[in-house]
């Protein structure tokens, strides 16, 4: 939970009220007083919450997923350079939140961060819609010295510098609203409570749900606004949306749980001075580790056994325990805590890559086949999309409220399965989806050869597009696990105090997972294009390979789970949260 939005302390005289018999341990109200069970948080002030995160993701993939259109049509930049900048752009965005979960667990609060990063965000749009607007050589003048001097028409730099700055302040923005609105959210159910401890894992499955309605809605709506009418009015609209959703959040002010402000230290300086102790303890003796383990009795959790090197941060480096800068046992677990994220965190990244996928060769293959419904009417290729969006809003109810319920009769689990089998579940998805996009392609270059269509790359393959749509629906699927399930993970498992920070590590596979594919796929045209041949991505889609890169991704995705369900197996989750 964040901090409360008022200068009102928790345990000040103002705040001093009868304690209510359903108070919420560990939560205020808006006001710093404590806060009764039926009076705040639950589905009352979620709604208000996931209403935001539609709004954002609406405002979001109103700029993301059309992005490489605007770059190579009224900024002028080649394929090649625009495809690059959408990669910088998305893995900036997926990074920042490390940045504003630091902000927001140290400083700020989740609260306030949200409501400052919606400003920047307001203002990153607003300026974005400018950017647009603003007379551009491109419309008169340049077209006709164009046409004359055989030259590219380009934009003032002026505008193509406002365009950027705007870009990137809503990347920054959305490091600081990403990761505190979810764990925001999440805060709003007690853990503790049987009830709420169901309600919490259902607020995951229904926020992605909503998460992906608002980016259909935007595939639907803002993408051929910005095609077909107007880049102003295409930008201007998220531009609303995002106010509105300020709006919104600041509605809900009163129903909302805020966490008590804690005396301790900050919690980046608690696990790291765990990490600077046991170093400065390495030389520090088993022996005199084993004995201070005897003094003090068994450690608190199972997970004690684990990085045991950790623990030579609780003696001072002659093997003593009267050294001030000694670390507690509670410090010590909650840095093994962190720790043991990292090989969760490492063997998700391949689940990332392939995530990446979707929205570009899954639509080149689109763009080669016969997308007609009607005469005169195609569908677009980037429209596609839409069908893993709405596999997730179809899927979730099903997950929600026939898996889980099925599940939690036979496990006793709230959540019916565990965090770490509902991730491996969709990895093994993913690596089923990449196995049915490779013999797609394998059927189409097939076709194209049999038509006599090698050498011919704007010439529609005569196969339906329609074989697309089992693999997108796999994907799917396979966000309704995975996705959902590195969420509530990260979430659940850090120190309370670093909850945004949690979400924020989630968001970064997903960054770090963009530039690995943008790298991959540089390494691999390189190497399979050399001597003038035509690379595994070669301009014309018919003589390239895609059907060995998704085999390739296959074959690490199956990988990547052999590793993950090693270290899933071997994963000891925190008794004081929820699994």
């Amino acid at each position: 939970m964040g901090t409360t939005p008022t200068f009102l302390a928790a345990g000040s005289d103002d705040a001093q009220t009868p304690l209510l018999q359903d108070a919420v341990d560990g939560a205020v109200d808006y006001g710093g007083r404590p806060v009764a069970r039926s009076a705040s948080g639950g589905w009352r002030s979620a709604g208000f919450i996931i209403g935001v995160e539609v709004a954002e993701r609406f405002a979001y993939y109103g700029i993301a997923s059309n992005l490489i259109t605007y770059l190579t049509g009224p900024l002028g930049q080649s394929t090649a350079a625009a495809a690059a900048n959408v990669n910088a752009w998305s893995g900036t965005a997926s990074l920042s939140p490390l940045i504003g979960a630091f902000i927001a667990d140290s400083f700020l609060g989740r609260y306030r961060t949200i409501v400052v990063s919606s400003l920047i965000y307001i203002l990153g749009l607003g300026l974005l819609t400018l950017s647009a607007m603003l007379p551009s050589l491109g419309t008169s003048d340049c077209q006709s010295n164009s046409a004359i001097q055989n030259l590219p028409c380009f934009p003032p730099l002026y505008q193509v510098a406002l365009f950027f700055f705007s870009l990137y302040l809503v990347a920054f923005a959305q490091g600081g609203h990403k990761p505190c609105v979810q764990a925001f959210g999440a805060d709003q159910f007690d853990g503790q409570n049987p009830e709420e401890c169901k309600a919490k894992s259902s607020f995951f499955n229904w926020w992605y749900f909503c998460m992906c309605g608002g980016t259909f809605a935007t595939l639907l709506i803002v993408n051929y606004i910005q095609d077909n009418l107007n880049w102003g009015l295409g930008f201007g609209i998220p531009c609303v949306s995002m106010g509105a959703a300020l709006v919104l959040f600041l509605l809900g002010t009163k129903t909302y749980r805020y966490s008590i402000k804690s005396d301790e230290r900050n919690p980046f300086s608690r696990i790291g001075s765990v990490f600077a102790t046991a170093a400065r303890n390495w030389k520090t003796t088993t022996k005199a580790l084993a004995a201070d383990e005897e003094s003090r009795g068994t450690l608190p959790y199972e997970g004690s056994g684990q990085f045991k090197f950790l623990n030579k941060a609780l003696l001072s480096p002659d093997g003593s325990k009267g050294d001030s800068k000694v670390c507690t046992v509670g410090e010590v677990e909650e840095a093994k805590s962190v720790l043991r994220l990292t090989p969760i965190w490492a063997t998700s990244l391949i689940y990332a890559v392939v995530f990446a996928q979707s929205s570009t060769f899954f639509t080149k293959q689109g763009v080669t086949m016969d997308r007609s419904i009607t005469p005169g009417f195609d569908v677009p290729p980037a429209s596609l999309q839409s069908f893993i969006s709405l596999s997730v809003v179809m899927f979730i109810p099903i997950y929600d409220r026939v898996f889980v319920p099925l599940a939690r009769s036979f496990t006793q689990r709230p959540s019916g399965i565990t965090m770490l089998q509902r991730i491996g579940i969709g990895m093994f998805l993913s690596a089923v989806s990449m196995a049915v996009a490779a013999l797609v392609e394998i059927k189409r270059l097939k076709t194209a050869r049999e038509h006599g269509l090698v050498d011919m790359p704007n010439v529609t393959v005569p196969m339906s597009v329609w074989w697309l749509i089992p693999q997108y629906v796999l994907f799917g699927i396979s966000d309704v696990f995975t996705m959902v399930g590195l969420q509530e993970f990260f979430y659940d498992q850090v120190p309370s105090e670093l909850r945004s920070v949690g979400l924020s590590l989630y968001l970064s596979i997903f960054g770090v997972g963009s530039f690995l594919s943008s790298f991959l796929v540089s390494t691999i045209a390189t190497a399979t294009g050399g001597d003038g041949g035509d690379s595994w991505f070669a301009n014309n889609l018919n003589k390239a390979h895609l059907d060995y890169f998704y085999w390739l991704l296959a074959g690490l995705s199956a990988f990547e789970l052999v590793v993950y369900l090693y270290f899933a197996r071997s994963y000891i989750y925190n008794r004081s949260r929820t699994i």
